[in-house]
């Protein structure tokens, strides 16, 4: 197997990343946290006072020999809306904004190459706002974080807003599910 990569998105409330995210096939953990702003760690309540710049986001490691750069990339590119400036949702705030904060060279032009083609396509009625940024530091979130749709898939957040962005994933990427 090769060499395991890592990939850094955000995309809204990281709930919604992380649960869609675990269910990859090639993906060896994924991560809830916060990046791209300039507070040394943060917390959730200062994430979501909107002064520290940080996204929530996730920390997504995976085996580039089993899903690539550019399938994690469309995955997330139809999990979330990435043509609402610092909105998904109901959740409004920087915190919520579309971001990709590529490791290196590759991952910074692919991103440029997927991104093109969705807005070529005309796939979203609006043309992608989606932030391509180098990464700097990635902070965990705190524990009741951390696989939070997993511990409560009955809460009232993870039924309206969760459920229905597994179902999506689950339907559109039935051949990229762990077995």
């Amino acid at each position: 197997m090769a060499k395991e990569e890592v990939a850094t998105l955000a995309g809204g409330c990281f709930w919604c990343l992380e649960a869609v995210f675990k269910e990859v096939e090639g993906v060896q953990r994924v991560l809830s946290g916060y990046t791209g702003g300039t507070k040394i760690n943060p917390t959730y309540k200062e994430v979501c006072s909107d002064k520290t710049g940080h996204a929530e986001a996730i920390d997504i490691t995976f085996f580039p020999d089993v899903i690539s750069y550019r399938e994690i990339l469309e995955i997330f590119f139809t999990i979330h809306d990435p043509t609402t400036q610092n909105k998904q949702g109901n959740d409004v705030g920087t915190q919520y904004r579309s971001a990709i904060f590529y490791h290196n060279d590759a991952q910074k032009v692919i991103a440029g190459q997927v991104i093109k083609e969705i807005n070529e396509a005309h796939i979203w009625d609006a043309p992608l706002v989606t932030e391509v940024k180098p990464f700097t530091k990635f902070y965990s979130a705190e524990e009741y974080h951390r696989d939070y749709f997993a511990r409560n898939p009955q809460q009232a957040y993870c039924q309206i807003v969760v459920v229905p962005k597994v179902a999506k994933f689950r339907k559109k990427w039935e051949n990229k599910l762990k077995r």
